[in-house]
């Protein structure tokens, strides 16, 4: 199973351009969560914060005791051996096959031999569909292919937390709902905590349990994914509603004359579109572990949520039982049996 990881306080700057401030949230364990947000507003420079590579201004990163932005930097780099990091353009090393690619944390981290080496890739490379293209140099695959090639190497040494930044960038459409399908099965073979920096509104809407929203150096919020797909957040129904108008510009904010004429001209928010079902696993993998986790942490939560995210989750998981609390309610259901996972897996 995955690990928690708390995000506390955190604050980043380059020189005098503050990124973002105060950033606190928690990665559920096993978790598939999302970062969404409009371009340029910091969201690889947080995956990179999270794993130790940048070190924000102030703040912690906790993951199993160990804090990832001022702890030691021996207990720091044994910690990031729990992470398998997928970047946004595959970052494969141009001269070397796939198959070496992949291979290369194991080789470098571990002390296996060639054949194990050999067989944990050819695994890796089957979950991702990329059996037959080993011998391939990145230079002759497609942009999609070589995603899927950096997820297989970020799945080599069985992470407990897999970073993901931008999976969708370069796809089309049909790649980028395969890759969706994807992401959750991934979730359901390995029970890993995932995080997804994307804005891609097909992929938020559809594969996360938990989303986020970094815009003008805050976290607008971070929660149970119906929290923010019903939010009236006005940067928040922009962004879904994917409308020119409203606080978004082509910087970052619109200044405050260019919102006066958009009122000024009757412009009223856009309903938000109606919640799309998350994606279930493909057939033969069971169900997601983490799904009933997540059942049972959300109806705790019922009653601190807002209304509309309330009523989305409530709709999901059915009416709570007459005379029981949602809390209690949240204990009643056993969780289904665990699923078998595949071998070497």
């Amino acid at each position: 199973m995955g690990i928690e990881v708390v995000v506390e306080g955190l604050t980043k700057s380059f020189g005098k351009q503050e990124i973002w401030q105060d950033v606190s949230l928690t990665l559920p364990a096993g978790e598939v969560s999302v970062m969404l947000g409009p371009s340029g507003t910091g969201k690889t420079v947080f995956l990179k914060s999270l794993i130790g590579l940048l070190k924000p201004d102030r703040g912690r990163v906790l993951i199993d005791g160990v804090d990832m932005a001022g702890g030691a930097e021996r207990d720091i780099y044994e910690t990031r051996k729990l992470f398998g990091l997928m970047f946004q353009d595959g970052a494969l090393f141009g001269s070397m096959t796939l198959f070496d690619n992949v291979a290369f944390p194991l080789r470098e981290h571990t002390r296996k031999k060639e054949s194990e080496i050999r067989r944990i890739v050819m695994e890796r490379m089957e979950v991702v569909g990329l059996l037959g293209a080993e011998g391939k140099l990145p230079g002759e695959i497609s942009g999609g292919m070589r995603k899927r090639a950096g997820l297989a190497r970020a799945l080599v040494l069985d992470p407990q937390i897999i970073l993901i930044d931008e999976p969708d960038s370069g796809l089309d459409p049909v790649r980028t709902a395969l890759l969706s399908q994807l992401l959750i099965d991934l979730n359901a073979e390995f029970d890993a905590t995932m995080l997804i920096v994307t804005h891609n509104l097909d992929i938020a809407s559809t594969v996360p349990d938990n989303m986020g929203m970094l815009y003008l150096r805050r976290l607008v919020t971070f929660g149970p994914r119906e929290v923010l797909l019903t939010s009236e957040e006005p940067v928040v129904a922009q962004f879904l509603n994917g409308r020119r108008e409203g606080p978004i510009g082509m910087t970052e904010e619109k200044d405050s004359a260019t919102l006066a004429r958009e009122a000024a001209d009757g412009f009223a928010s856009a309903p938000l579109p109606p919640l799309a079902p998350q994606l279930e696993p493909s057939p033969g993998l069971g169900p997601r572990r983490a799904a009933e986790r997540r059942r049972r942490r959300v109806l705790t939560l019922l009653d601190q949520l807002p209304p509309a995210a309330r009523a989305e989750i409530r709709k999901a998981y059915g009416a709570t039982a007459p005379g029981r609390s949602d809390a209690e309610q949240a204990t009643l259901t056993p969780p289904p049996p665990l699923p078998t996972r595949r071998s070497g897996t």
